[in-house]
């Protein structure tokens, strides 16, 4: 390690945060400068962690001029008895949450400017386009294998109300998130999994890790993600963000919709399923976003107030 940074470390400190139980520190080096270390290791048995540390290592070599200076520098990389080392400009410590108003405008102004910057323009042909594309097809599936019943479950003793609510506005999700199949470009590179710990806030500017799910497709997909879970953590409503962003960047109001119902359908068909060894705090989380997503489409889409979302997100 000591070879890559071009000096030893003279501390380690732990650094906790996210869904996947990979090792991560804040190195500071003798030479005074600083270093993230990101790596995966053997999995215990029965665990259901699939680590894609080596897709996150191509994309900061591959994609280093599209991404900087929002993502942090790639310093290099290790590999030695099934650890699989990253070592990352760091960032600082955790700028957020909470999320105040002026972090949460900061930030989707900066995310604005990142989407901007590679909107319309030529992207690598190796990159995907079938992350956004997925999303098109859950509120479907649910219906035709009935496992809406399990999205409706997490009410508890209100399952009955949800299952009503979810039945009225299941045609209407279904019709939406259609949409995504439809898009047009001009289409950016997206991030795909921006939230508050994978990201940090230096000044001005959003600074975002945690890249093996970069893809491309429509801006509206990637901030209709971030904005959902910026309530969640204490901050402004949803509808507060994107009109942050829209200061910077407009957005197109029906791939708005397309993406908030292909979202929201990605959590109605996970948030109920068993708990996967390893991620004890994935489906909670996920359980937490299905009610802010299917919150602010009962606003956004004039549906009935669904009353029943605080057990979902309890």
């Amino acid at each position: 390690m000591a070879r890559v940074l071009r000096s030893p470390v003279a501390r380690a400190e732990r650094v906790y945060g996210g869904y996947a139980p990979s090792a991560t520190f804040r190195l500071r080096l003798e030479n005074g400068k600083r270093a993230f270390f990101k790596a995966s290791y053997p999995a215990p048995k029965g665990s259901g962690v699939r680590w894609v540390v080596d897709v996150e290592e191509r994309n900061y070599r591959r994609l280093g001029e599209l991404i900087r200076p929002w993502a942090p520098r790639f310093l290099g990389s290790i590999k030695k008895a099934e650890w699989h080392v990253l070592l990352l400009e760091d960032l600082g410590p955790r700028s957020v949450p909470p999320w105040t108003p002026s972090k949460v405008r900061t930030a989707a102004r900066s995310y604005a400017r990142f989407h901007k910057r590679t909107l319309g323009k030529r992207l690598p042909r190796w990159l995907s386009r079938e992350p956004y594309l997925a999303h098109s097809e859950f509120w479907r599936t649910l219906a035709r294998t009935g496992d809406l019943a399990g999205t409706a479950s997490l009410a508890g003793r209100r399952a009955d109300e949800a299952r009503e609510w979810l039945d009225v506005a299941l045609p209407i999700f279904i019709a939406l998130e259609k949409g995504l199949q439809r898009a047009r470009p001009p289409f950016a590179l997206l991030h795909f999994d921006t939230r508050s710990d994978n990201v940090r806030l230096n000044g001005d500017r959003l600074r975002i890790f945690d890249w093996p799910f970069a893809s491309i497709g429509p801006a509206e997909f990637d901030v209709v993600a971030f904005a959902q879970a910026v309530p969640l953590e204490s901050g402004p409503p949803p509808e507060r963000v994107l009109a942050w962003y829209e200061e910077v960047l407009p957005l197109r109001p029906a791939m708005v919709d397309a993406s908030l119902a292909g979202i929201a359908g990605y959590f109605a068909d996970r948030a109920w399923r068993p708990a996967i060894g390893g991620l004890p705090r994935l489906r909670p989380w996920q359980r937490a976003q299905l009610g802010s997503c299917l919150g602010w489409a009962a606003r956004r889409l004039d549906l009935p107030e669904p009353r029943w979302l605080a057990r979902v997100r309890s």
